[in-house]
């Protein structure tokens, strides 16, 4: 009998997949297709095991449905593009480009031992010009559409590194690389028109069934529809062409609590009345400070500028309020424009504390006082029932009824008009910087904004000046300081132009790859017939972390892509299934270094003994730090190389399935992958013994072959429910069934080489070893799953537990039909009644039946 050999058994398993061309995904019409896909790798240098978990559950699936009789594509390609990238060439004096393609050869060259069943022939970077050329026919395509627009916006600015920044790179109030307070400043961008989709994009929520219940919510928080009214206050004595200032708010219920009326720093308003006075100018430059982000504005100081100007209430001409320009105030967002109202809101209620403005009580109480004065009144946090004040004592109560019967009233009184709006701003792309797809549009004096030619695409990054190397080393988009790249003709009229310099932002790559990889190599973004056939994306596997931007981004691509022929109309929710894995931890090792601060060492590099960690180089001591999140910056990652050379690939892929639920976290550890690598080293020596062996049939076969087609039936159920674990479990328990077993070697070859295919997803190289040495035809990744017979699953005996005065003290295992008062003398007559019984008779004897029996003596 051989040894349990990993390292022998995977590459020669690869290399036959590879020549069978197993995982090839061609279009075929005699086949149900599946598309199955992970959200693809950011090269970043090296995969660690949090990922070998996410690619492995793509796997499952994919190997499954293959042996199901599904056509199956299963791709993978790499998001190359962003500022990591760049950051790098900056620290280091290299090229972005060779440290990406240099990254992803890295990663493959990791990937690729692990076994997974991918079509390798699709795979793409998004910064090879294959791909972003057709990003760039594509954005024209929408431009032409009017999907995509230019105009002037306040953006995120890091005055360090010179480049906008998404919120996502705003933390705390800074840059998230050059740590340089954001500024706000005014540009011009580029916009998807994302938010003309709000709505829709909204209701087509309730149809994604197969996502979690939180994402959904996460998306529709996010988009932010909201119902209030639109109206206006008029101005007293206001400058010339400011007569009235447009608000809305979805609480006008509130309406009689109003203090002030607060204007953006951007408001139009507030731009003429810069330009008019240095104070002004002088304040609204303060203001402008610090980020756009929600969470940015909701932890600056409160600032805010009184303008001298009053409105007008719109129940009451004689009561005017003061208007101010206020920092919290977004610009794009509502109107730019808000009243105030500090009795019932808590920043309001800060803001008019701070400058000394009225507070007013909205709310007639029912049930008790409440000091206005001291906090403001929110309805949302409070049980407490109140009724709105309106006019000549009108009483509405508080919440949605409220808003709806004030927007009623309103309406009414022609005081404004009931309407909805969506948080969801348009999709600002442009980014100042060189690693990114180049936004196709030409500047030229004589004939404006010129978008190019689809045959001069793909407009290519530089890769040199001249002879030189690109310098990063200065702040700023090199791009702009590339006369050769960025002067150009017009594609118009042939004049001297300039390019654009800006490039996109990286979640454009990632919104629309799903639809290039059925037809990676088309001379259009896609080919029609295969994205027919190949889409949608059946199953889509990803973290939580990307829940909103590139969920909703690519959820809008789709639609864009509809309506400029590029996918069928079948395709605008293009994941038909979602699921959002856990994460891989693994302990942090800690220790303090001269200066003071920690110093984290990697897994490999130290011992543990007894509870306690230490270096193996030196023996001092390691602090532990438990399942924490796989970060590099921790060093408390683990390469999965180094596992495949200590265990095999089948190791670490039955450990970060078998642990938890799929959707959990699981922690990595040495002493897991071990007992892993021991099991599946058992049953290789099971199948061995099976196969040499020659037993006769014998009274048990039949037990084993009903407890064969049970796994099959439970391991089937659990990898269709994304229940991984759940499924080995049973396969750990069918494995011991199968070992202790005394059947002949017929219906144990059986069982054996059906517990091969039932661990196949899992563990594919141990599992084609088996079936190979079991006599089984090919290759297991193309036999059929096995399929268990119905009248197997039929349970004759039931087990019941015997409960003593509440304690389970014995079981007997009966027919399932066995009358009650038959139960019951089989009870009677069991030792361990008997003996509690002492010659005496039970109080009580309660027969469940198929449940359990109480005995109280």
């Amino acid at each position: 009998m051989s040894r349990y050999d990993p390292a022998t058994i995977e590459p020669k398993w690869q290399a036959a997949w590879e020549e069978a061309e197993t995982f090839k995904a061609t279009r075929t019409e005699d086949k149900p297709k599946y598309y199955v896909l992970e959200m693809f790798p950011y090269p970043s240098g090296r995969i660690h095991i949090g990922h070998v978990r996410n690619y492995t559950m793509g796997d499952v699936i994919a190997r499954y449905k293959l042996s199901t009789g599904h056509n199956v594509l299963h791709p993978m390609g790499f998001d190359a593009f962003g500022m990591p990238a760049e950051n790098a060439a900056m620290a280091s004096g290299g090229h972005p480009k060779d440290w990406t393609y240099s990254n992803i050869d890295t990663m493959v060259g990791q990937m690729k031992p692990l076994g997974f069943g991918l079509d390798w022939s699709r795979m793409f970077a998004t910064c090879d010009p294959e791909y972003y050329g057709q990003q760039q026919a594509l954005f024209l395509d929408f431009l032409e559409e009017g999907l995509v627009y230019r105009k002037n916006a306040v953006v995120n600015w890091d005055p360090v590194d010179m480049t906008v920044l998404a919120n996502e790179q705003v933390i705390d109030g800074c840059g998230w690389r050059s740590g340089a307070p954001v500024e706000r400043k005014e540009l011009t961008q580029w916009f998807f028109k994302i938010s003309d989709m709000a709505g829709e994009l909204t209701d087509a929520l309730e149809t994604l069934d197969d996502w979690p219940a939180k994402v959904r919510l996460m998306q529709e928080n996010w988009i932010g529809r909201s119902r209030g009214l639109q109206f206006a206050f008029s101005t007293v004595d206001g400058p010339e062409g400011f007569d009235r200032i447009e608000v809305y708010t979805t609480r006008p219920d509130t309406l009689m609590g109003a203090s002030f009326v607060g204007i953006s720093p951007d408001h139009p308003l507030a731009k003429h009345l810069e330009a008019q006075d240095p104070k002004v100018a002088e304040a609204v430059a303060e203001m402008r400070k610090g980020g756009t982000t929600a969470e940015a504005i909701e932890k600056a100081e409160k600032l805010g500028y009184d303008t001298g100007l009053t409105v007008r209430h719109p129940f009451d001409t004689a009561w005017e309020l003061p208007v101010y320009i206020a920092n919290f105030i977004l610009m794009d967002y509502g109107t730019g424009a808000i009243f105030g109202c500090p009795g019932h809101d808590q920043r309001d209620h800060d803001f008019c504390r701070k400058y000394n403005l009225p507070i007013i009580d909205t709310f007639l109480p029912v049930d008790g006082e409440f000091d206005i004065q001291a906090e403001p009144f929110v309805p949302a946090k409070t049980e407490k029932v109140r009724y709105t004040r309106l006019v000549a004592g009108a009483e509405i109560q508080t919440g949605d009824q409220g808003v709806e019967a004030t927007i009623d009233f309103c309406e009414e009184k022609g005081v404004g008009q009931g309407v909805t709006k969506f948080r969801l701003r348009d999709w600002g792309l442009s980014r100042q910087r060189y690693w990114g797809c180049p936004i196709p549009i030409v500047y030229c004096d004589a004939c404006g904004v010129v978008p190019e030619k689809k045959e001069n695409l793909p407009i290519e990054l530089p890769y040199e000046n001249g002879n030189e190397p690109i310098d990063f080393s200065v702040p700023g988009n090199p791009l702009d300081r590339h006369p050769t790249w960025r002067d150009c003709a017009c594609p118009k009229c042939g004049a001297p132009a300039t390019r654009e310099t800006d490039t996109m932002d990286t979640f454009v790559d990632s919104s629309w790859y799903y639809a290039r990889f059925t037809a990676p190599r088309a001379t259009t973004p896609t080919d029609m017939a295969e994205a027919a056939y190949w889409m949608n994306v059946d199953q889509y596997i990803g973290g939580i972390e990307h829940a909103i931007l590139h969920l909703l981004y690519s959820r809008f691509f789709a639609r864009g892509m509809i309506k400029t022929g590029h996918l069928p109309e079948k395709s605008a929710e293009p994941f038909n299934a979602l699921f959002t894995q856990g994460m891989v931890t693994h302990a942090i090792y800690q220790t303090t270094g001269e200066d003071g601060r920690p110093v984290y060492h990697y897994p490999e590099a130290v011992e543990l003994r007894d509870g306690k960690a230490f270096l193996k180089d030196g023996g001092a001591e390691v602090e532990i730090i438990p399942s924490a999140k796989m970060s590099k910056s921790k060093n408390n990652v683990v390469d999965p190389v180094e596992i495949i050379r200590a265990f095999g690939a089948d190791t670490a892929r039955w450990f970060v399935l078998s642990d938890s639920p799929p959707e959990r976290d699981v922690e990595w550890t040495a002493s897991g992958a071990e007992a892993a690598n021991k099991h599946l080293a058992r049953v290789f020596r099971i199948a061995s013994e099976i196969a040499g062996a020659d037993v006769p049939p014998t009274k048990e076969d039949e037990a084993l072959i009903k407890e064969t087609h049970k796994v099959i039936h439970d391991v089937t159920m659990g990898v269709e429910s994304f229940g991984f674990n759940a499924a080995i479990a049973k396969l750990y328990g069918f494995t011991n069934t199968l070992s202790k077993s005394r059947a002949g070697t017929e219906a144990k070859s059986f069982a054996a080489k059906t517990l091969a295919q039932l661990m196949s997803p899992m563990t594919p190289h141990l599992s084609e070893e088996i079936w190979t040495m079991l006599g089984g035809e090919g290759l297991i990744a193309n036999a059929d799953w096995p399929k268990a017979d119905e009248a197997m699953l039929v349970e004759d005996t039931v087990t019941l537990p015997i409960q003593i005065n509440g304690k389970r003290r014995a079981e007997i295992a009966v027919a399932k039909d066995l009358p009650k008062e038959e139960v019951e003398k089989i009870v009677l007559a069991h030792e361990a009644v008997v003996k509690a019984l002492d010659g005496g008779q039970p109080k009580k004897l309660i027969v469940v039946p198929g449940r359990i029996v109480n005995v109280v003596v």
